[in-house]
């Protein structure tokens, strides 16, 4: 599994991060997420998924 941030549509607006802070933080700048690691577990996977249910721009994908 591959988690991709489009950098075209993401605000920043941080709910990803707020939604699993051991995958997702802001950059330094706070204007777009960067993923914190890229191997993920099943706990992980489930909250990935919240994140891209509650991301307003929809800019987070999960890839096989």
């Amino acid at each position: 599994m591959k988690v991709k941030i489009d950098k075209e549509l993401c605000t920043g607006c941080g709910l990803c991060e707020e939604t699993c802070p051991d995958i997702f933080k802001l950059n330094e700048d706070g204007d777009m997420t960067e993923l914190i690691k890229t191997e993920y577990d099943d706990d992980d996977i489930e909250c990935i998924e919240e994140a891209i249910e509650t991301c307003p721009t929809e800019a987070i994908s999960l890839e096989d």
